[in-house]
């Protein structure tokens, strides 16, 4: 994937709405100078396509079309003003050749934008004219001969070759490639501006004008004077003189989430509305100047980092907004270091912005995400460019040398597998593609065959008809995973325990469809690649569930109960009391003392419960008995042996925090499995 500055100077020309990002490569590729302007082609292309359609749905001029998409934009960033400068200057040919037929590639071509080189293939989203290409090329740059843009769009310029705007291009250009906030006073890479590398990529700075105040570092003498770490907790409550950080925050071991990723953790995403010229309207780009300035990424909504509500419906947080959930003394401590294009191979460059201080700063729990530049490129001939095992094992172990000199003590880190990507071609090239739903002419399939031919294909192996080429592909990626695999089993390091995950493709499906969804509905539909924010959130709710991130008192607990490996009376019963206080009820009220009468009489938990005081939901579900449908009526009496039966050692506090974090699901079909069989092996649940 090519550098995502190129979006914020070429693509204004046409409307800032290229593939640039979501196909950029991990790297630069000089090897193929004859489609450098591959980026250039497919702006060209998209935006010639709305125009067409635009006049097509309204039944008005081309003219019309035009003038009525200028409408649209959004003043800020100049986008109306840059589309009425590129009417003015293209517009009377684009009229003349749209008038005549000629469809969006024959323009393109035409006007230069697109170029077939010599002993190059012919790239083409729609189908070829009835008349041959050469005749059909030949007749529209008649039509066009005597227009004096065609040296213009040959000239290549770039708005930042400006003298006044030289200067501020290269700032943003370096915030974007170093990964770190545009406006950022104090220099500590957190800002006060969402855009740009700002807070919608990491916690929100409270306060600019000084380095020693950023989320996620350790309360400055329990800020008592003033919120050293921007989680909204500081002062002394008069009524005991007690500073507030210490009352909540003290015991509760707060820790920040870090995302270390590419395109699809930074939430890769165009929206179907801007190429959509049925469903364009003037709400259509209101979000457009903001995704320019976050490189067409959308972090504040990621699985991972994101601190927004969907905006798809669906019920499940992101990471972040889970562990702010079980702790709101982790507010504002979470960061998105992803970068369109980023792979094991490149991350080294970029890494340096995270921000951690192994002596000031909580502990952390970094995802390494990188599921996709090793294996995805958009060479002719991919295999040659992919990484190899022994590639990755060097790479990410030098990533995690650097961890280990910057997390404190107590993190954790996850190594992610990548995906098997056939799911892609498998079940999107039969399906129109938003540009072709209008005249059921453009299918997944003419749109991976373009990118591939231009050579700007955000991952040729997966997004092709060859069915070899998709197999060594998934091929390729199984061995990276088992590399990572293999490190998480076998490497150990001072400051961080570490863990691999799978990337639970399949699971995700059978979830999705369980909610009556259809697979491709978990893709991006404009760039045909990338997983949408459904699939990223349901991704990430899975992890949650199915890793250890707590205190490390919930290490020694799962060292008791994997010691247990016969499930019997007692285990059900602690389980089962679990799921209780998981659904927001009592275990029980009978006997000398109440649940809630134990539990306060410890004062470190006490304070947990006060710091968690309004942020656990009361759930009123039923998980057993009639109304629940389980036949677990007769259990109830008998579910009140948590305290009873908890491991020697373990405070009540370390239950309590471990009870709430689980999800309701994944204890009920551990009891179930225990009641079923009798006998079952307890890791199933805790690895």
């Amino acid at each position: 994937m090519q550098s995502p500055w190129k979006i914020l100077t070429v693509a204004p020309l046409f409307l800032l709405l290229s593939l640039q990002s979501s196909a950029s490569p991990a790297y630069n590729d000089l090897s193929r100078p004859s489609y450098s302007n591959g980026h250039t082609c497919v702006g060209c292309v998209l935006v010639v396509s709305v125009i067409e359609q635009l006049a097509q749905v309204h039944n008005s001029t081309v003219q019309a079309s035009m003038e009525r998409l200028c409408s649209y934009l959004p003043e800020k960033l100049f986008l109306k003003t840059t589309c009425y400068l590129v009417i003015d200057k293209f517009g009377s040919d684009i009229i003349k050749l749209l008038s005549a037929d000629m469809n969006a590639d024959v323009v393109c071509h035409t006007l230069e934008f697109c170029k077939q080189n010599t002993g190059q293939p012919l790239c083409h989203l729609y189908p070829l004219p009835k008349e041959t290409w050469k005749f059909t090329l030949e007749k529209a740059r008649r039509i066009v001969k005597k227009s004096p843009i065609l040296r213009y769009s040959r000239s290549g310029s770039d708005i930042c070759s400006l003298p006044i705007l030289a200067k501020i291009c290269q700032k943003i250009k370096s915030a974007i490639e170093q990964s770190v906030p545009f406006k950022d006073v104090d220099s500590d890479k957190y800002s006060v501006f969402p855009t740009l590398r700002g807070y919608h990529w990491r916690g929100r700075d409270c306060n600019d004008s000084d380095e020693s105040v950023y989320p996620g570092r350790r309360p400055d003498n329990w800020d008592v004077h003033q919120d050293s770490n921007c989680n909204g907790i500081w002062g002394i409550d008069p009524k005991d003189g007690i500073p507030y950080e210490k009352k909540f925050c003290e015991g509760s071991q707060p820790r920040g989430i870090i995302l270390l990723g590419d395109s699809a953790g930074a939430h890769f995403h165009i929206s179907p509305e801007w190429i959509t010229a049925s469903q364009m309207s003037l709400n259509s780009f209101i979000n457009l100047p903001t995704a320019l300035t976050d490189e067409l990424d959308w972090p504040q909504l990621s699985g991972v980092t994101g601190f927004l509500d969907s905006t798809v419906g669906i019920e499940e947080k992101s990471i972040y907004l889970r562990l702010w959930k079980r702790n709101h003394c982790n507010h504002r401590d979470y960061q998105n270091i992803s970068r369109n294009g980023a792979s094991s191979r490149n991350l080294k460059k970029f890494i340096e912005s995270l921000s951690r201080n192994k002596m000031l700063d909580y502990p952390a729990i970094v995802i390494y995400a990188m599921i996709g530049n090793d294996v995805c490129n958009g060479k002719s001939d991919p295999v040659p460019a992919m990484t190899t095992p022994e590639k990755l094992y060097s790479n990410v172990m030098q990533t995690l040398k650097h961890l280990n000199s910057h997390l404190p003590d107590g993190s954790h880190v996850i190594l992610y597998g990548l995906p098997d990507g056939t799911f892609l071609w498998d079940n999107l090239h039969n399906r129109y593609h938003p540009l072709g739903q209008l005249n059921k002419d453009v299918t997944y399939a003419h749109l991976y065959s373009f990118l591939n031919c231009l050579q700007v294909s955000p991952c040729h192996g997966w997004m092709s008809s060859n069915k070899t080429l998709r197999t060594l592909t998934s091929e390729r990626a199984e061995q990276l995973s088992n590399t990572l695999k293999k490190i998480a089993a076998s490497e150990k390091f001072t400051n961080f325990d570490l863990f691999y995950m799978d990337f639970a493709f399949h699971e995700i499906i059978q979830e999705w469809q369980k909610r009556g969804g259809q697979p491709w509905q978990l893709i991006e539909p404009v760039d045909g690649f990338h997983p949408n924010e459904r699939k990223s959130v349901l991704l990430k709710g899975m992890l949650m569930t199915s890793q250890t991130l707590d205190n490390q008192e919930w290490t020694q607990l799962t060292s008791w109960v994997k010691g247990n490996l016969i499930c019997d009376s007692r285990t059900r019963e602690w389980l089962c009391c679990c799921l209780r206080i998981v659904s927001g009820r009592r275990c029980s009220s009978s006997g000398p003392k109440s649940w809630e009468r134990r539990i306060r009489s410890t004062p470190r938990l006490n304070r947990c419960l006060e710091t968690k005081a309004g942020t656990e939901p009361f759930r009123s579900m039923h998980p057993w008995g009639a109304q629940g449908g389980r036949g677990m009526g007769k259990l109830i009496p008998q579910l009140c042996g948590l305290l009873r039966h908890r491991p020697k050692g373990v405070s009540f506090s370390s239950i309590f925090a471990k009870c709430l974090s689980l999800n309701e699901e994944h204890i009920w079909m551990t009891v179930q499995c225990c009641v079923l069989l009798g006998s079952v092996t307890l890791p199933l649940f805790l690895k």
